[in-house]
């Protein structure tokens, strides 16, 4: 440090002597500085080589598996894999190789996060989190100390709280662990997985602390194969979007805290949330409590989760004022989805509004039966006629369509597309890519046709019903499902 000090003070009397005699000295100035950045850069670098930025240092888990609903796929097979944590005796005596890592796919919001911290918690192990990105960085062998310096901690920790076992959990692998060989501009994205490798190759049963690594990802297909392999991710459990019981399970979660009206039916509200994830279904809670709030109400009530309902699909009600004109044709394409919904799907729509939100003037709610899994041909051609509904009751009772359909034609397009790459067309069993293009927009053009001419009956035969509820739309903005099935009858 002294020497360091001394050669400084050497290099500023070297240039005021310079700069006495004449000497112009700016040249050196501007090399000093350009010297002393690059070594801070170099400096700085070297002392964030070693550093993992985790995103929660160890810690206990006080989440537990009693807390996640709707995921008893999930938890169940969980909970088998964990038993190697906590009977290793048990799996020794039994040649039982234990498992090293578990990866968690689903869609987002499903509760994948959740569910490695309740493992930590049923296995009373050390849990540390960190993500993808984190391990990558523009400096070559960055990312690869990183994970050595994780799973160093994740040792070190669970020896100072004198525990047997740590999880290690990596949110977005997909982001660290792609298939080697697709980046060309540099190899630390693979230096960054074949040291992840190296480390779950070298856990072994004998450690005072086993070590389970479990990893989250929705795209396990850009994951590299040598991850998947046996003897490292092991177990792959699909986390997804939760059924009609699960989502109740998942609503009585978080209603646990807040006050419920008499005339709740959270088994309707799951009903009319088909398609949401965990997340989802935690801010339509939290989105029907801030609109109670708002009215000053002592408990949150039906209605409060309805609106929730919309604004969690579409977003926050618009200030954005229609003329009487737009407003009415508006009226008319909502209604025209609605009473073709009902003529099609008895029962199917849940409400109806013409209030602008997000992108949408206007939004028919459809709440069916029960969660499909598999769509017949029928049911498809159902789904494609309540698209083609609001515009031809424009053209048929307005004389003419507006710009407001674009979007349906492109939901009827998408699933007159799946029904052809599905073998449910008049093609019959086909492979999409060896279908030329002409062929396939000719059989979705004709399905869509077959489909606009029943839709052209149905509607000229509902005029009366979907004027008068145009009108009803015009008075009240938002009516229930309830009132369209009235006027259908």
């Amino acid at each position: 440090m002294r020497l360091r000090e001394m050669a400084i003070g050497a290099a500023v009397a070297l240039v005021v002597f310079l700069g006495v005699n004449g000497v112009d000295v700016w040249p050196l100035v501007l090399l000093a500085a350009l010297v002393g950045v690059v070594f801070a850069t170099g400096l700085r670098h070297r002392l964030n080589l070693g550093q993992s930025r985790k995103v929660e240092v160890g810690t206990r888990s006080v989440v537990s598996f009693q807390d996640i609903g709707g995921q008893n796929t999930a938890k169940n097979e969980l909970m088998e894999a964990l038993e190697f944590v906590l009977r290793p005796a048990d799996m020794e005596r039994l040649g039982i190789r234990p498992l090293k890592g578990i990866l968690l796919t689903g869609p987002p919001g499903t509760g994948k996060t959740l569910l490695a911290k309740a493992a930590a918690n049923y296995t009373d192990s050390i849990f540390m989190a960190a993500s993808g990105s984190e391990f990558v960085e523009m400096y070559a062998g960055v990312g690869a100390q990183r994970v050595r310096q994780l799973f160093r901690d994740a040792r070190q920790v669970a020896r100072k709280e004198n525990l047997s076992s740590a999880i290690i959990f990596i949110d977005e692998i997909e982001v660290m662990a792609g298939r080697r060989g697709q980046h060309q501009s540099h190899l630390e994205y693979d230096q960054t997985l074949n040291q992840l490798l190296v480390e779950m190759d070298g856990m072994s049963t004998t450690e005072d602390v086993r070590i389970l690594v479990m990893a989250a990802t929705n795209r396990a297909d850009l994951i590299d194969p040598a991850l998947l392999r046996p003897g490292r991710f092991d177990r792959t459990v699909r986390v997804d979007l939760p059924d009609r019981q699960g989502r109740e399970a998942i609503l009585m979660l978080h209603t646990r805290n807040k006050p419920l009206a008499a005339g709740v039916d959270l088994g309707q509200i799951a009903l009319e949330t088909f398609g949401f994830s965990g997340a989802h279904l935690e801010s339509v809670c939290n989105e029907a409590a801030i609109l109670a709030l708002r009215e000053e109400a002592e408990a949150v009530t039906h209605q409060h989760f309805k609106a929730a309902i919309d604004k969690v699909l579409l977003g926050e009600k618009l200030d954005r004022h229609l003329d009487r004109q737009e407003l009415y044709r508006v009226a008319i394409h909502e209604g025209g989805h609605a009473i073709v919904g009902e003529l099609v799907n008895p029962g199917s729509v849940a409400s109806i509004t013409i209030a602008p939100r997000g992108m949408a003037l206007g939004f028919v709610r459809q709440a069916p039966d029960d969660d499909r899994l598999l769509q017949t041909v029928s049911e498809l051609k159902k789904d494609i006629a309540v698209c083609l509904a609001g515009s031809t009751a424009e053209r048929l009772l307005l004389g003419e369509q507006s710009t407001g359909a674009a979007n349906d034609f492109e939901k009827a397009w998408d699933i007159a597309r799946r029904m052809v790459t599905a073998g449910l067309s008049s093609l019959g069993v086909v492979h999409e890519e060896a279908l030329s293009p002409e062929a396939l927009y000719q059989t979705v053009q004709e399905i869509i046709r077959d489909s606009q001419e029943e839709v052209d009956h149905l509607i000229s035969s509902q005029e009366e019903a979907i004027r008068r509820l145009a009108d009803l739309l015009m008075e009240n903005e938002t009516l229930p499902g309830e009132r369209v099935r009235e006027l259908v009858a």
